[in-house]
């Protein structure tokens, strides 16, 4: 996709719009409830969340099972739907899961979840929402009278992660909480918050937007889900939103620089930014200089490799995705502090493609690099290759989009090559946008979009973004 570098927008308290997410009537942050259909169901223990999943889909414990496990699957086949209008219609309610990270309450977990800096591992929270988020689905596709589901039900898209505070205590109790928000005929949209105990009452701390896909109970073709029925206008602009997100997500990919050329306006762009590079003294295309305080996003790069062990498996024996998201952001936590010589805090994530699997036992490369600067800000794309143990062809699974704000100013980056050019092209566009953003003191929010088409000799390219309506909350969440 090609997708802007860059977009901060600040909302003024008192005139926050409302979210997109789970809440509404983010404006008083004192008065705010979850959707309402809140009370369909108790909490469940984080611990337990991957253990009912294992139960779901009859997936054993011990990985010398797995295969055993996966030949009881395919018996599975014979009772998938053979079109959607054979699935019995359900409510948003049907599949509403609210689980609890009691860090308060049992200190024991903490450990599991804390940082140097005394806060709580967003790369933990990142793994908590791809469970909940596979969860939640089976529970919308879930058939009563089957013991196991036929459905092997897996993370296609996270579409979006607004943060809403700036820093979260290990010392305090963390709510999870989501539901489908829309469907089509293979896939399923799940919208998420997280909430963290204050005093007596739970406060927003995290929006975020899934798509989950259905697959056969082999996992090797698409399965269809169960529709949706609507229930009153709350429950119709969450489904509205969902097609919504579907259309721009398919127009995107439809930009795609391996589909489409440069516009001219981004020629042009890319022209600027080469002059601005280029050697006075020699006027050569092979002599290049950097403006003051700026770096070639070359040297912005650091790069970790993982050994995909059993241990760190999903429910269908391959590398769980919350594990790659997981170290991903880690890897572009430690760019981003690099980089700018200061802690960072996440200000959103975007656009998080799981194109491929990762098998058991894969060689996983991340590469990361500062992709755009703007200020306090930069813009951080990691892209995650695998490489087979049996041969030495590398494969890209997965590329991942973090905004990050440094506690100072950090420099300019540009880029060398066209490859390395095409990411941050569009995002200079947007330069006079980011001249009209006016930092507030308690009750703003700042959030950053970024996407890009990977590929194995460049950068991918950014799209200038469409605004999205913000959810109301604050920009930074402080984590490492």
């Amino acid at each position: 996709m090609r997708r802007v570098a860059l977009r901060l927008s600040t909302l003024n308290r008192g005139l926050l719009t409302p979210g997109r997410g789970l809440t509404q009537g983010l404006q008083n942050p004192e008065k705010q409830s979850v959707f309402h259909i809140h009370e369909a169901s108790s909490p469940i223990h984080v611990n337990h969340v991957r253990d009912k999943l294992r139960e779901i889909v009859g997936a054993s414990t011990n990985w010398r099972d797995h295969v055993k496990a996966m030949e009881e699957r395919k018996l599975l086949h014979s009772i998938l739907a053979k079109s959607q209008e054979a699935l019995p219609p359900r409510k948003m309610k049907d599949s509403y899961v609210e689980v609890l990270l009691p860090l308060g309450s049992q200190p024991e977990l903490r450990e599991k979840y804390l940082t140097v800096q005394n806060t709580v591992r967003f790369g933990r929270i990142l793994e908590d929402l791809d469970s909940l988020g596979v969860l939640i689905c089976y529970m919308h596709t879930k058939i009563h009278s089957a013991k196991m589901s036929p459905l092997s039900i897996v993370t296609a898209l996270v579409d979006k992660i607004d943060m809403c505070k700036k820093s979260l205590s290990p010392e305090q109790d963390i709510k999870l909480s989501g539901h489908v928000s829309w469907v089509g005929k293979t896939s399923m949209e799940v919208k998420m918050q997280m909430f963290q105990l204050h005093g007596s009452e739970f406060s927003p701390v995290l929006e975020a937007t899934f798509v989950m896909v259905a697959r056969d109970s082999e996992n090797k073709g698409s399965a269809f889900v169960n529709p949706l029925i609507l229930e009153g206008p709350e429950e119709e602009a969450l489904f509205r939103q969902g097609e919504l997100n579907k259309g721009r997500r398919v127009a995107f990919s439809s930009m795609s620089l391996l589909k489409m050329a440069p516009s001219a306006e981004e020629r042009m762009t890319i022209h600027e930014m080469f002059l601005n590079t280029l050697d006075q003294k020699t006027i050569s295309f092979q002599s290049r200089v950097l403006p003051p305080n700026a770096v070639w996003m070359e040297h912005s790069k650091l790069k970790s490799l993982e050994i995909c062990h059993p241990q760190e498996r999903n429910i269908f024996n391959r590398i769980f995705g919350g594990f790659l998201m997981r170290k991903a952001y880690e890897l572009g936590w430690a760019t981003a502090c690099n980089f700018g010589g200061s802690r960072p805090f996440v200000v959103a994530v975007d656009d998080i493609m799981f194109q491929k699997p990762v098998e058991v036992g894969s060689l996983l490369f991340l590469s990361a690099q500062v992709c755009f600067t703007q200020g306090k800000y930069m813009q951080v794309r990691v892209h995650s290759e695998v490489a087979s143990l049996h041969n030495r062809e590398h494969t890209t699974t997965n590329v991942f989009h973090f905004t990050f704000m440094s506690e100072n100013e950090v420099p300019l980056v540009f880029p060398r090559t066209y490859g390395g050019k095409q990411p941050d092209c569009s995002s200079l566009k947007r330069e006079e946008l980011v001249k009209h953003i006016f930092l507030l003191s308690d009750c703003c929010r700042k959030r950053t979009d970024a996407s890009a088409q990977s590929t194995s000799l460049g950068d991918g390219a950014f799209q200038a973004l469409q605004p999205r309506r913000g959810s109301g909350c604050s920009a930074h969440l402080a984590v490492g």
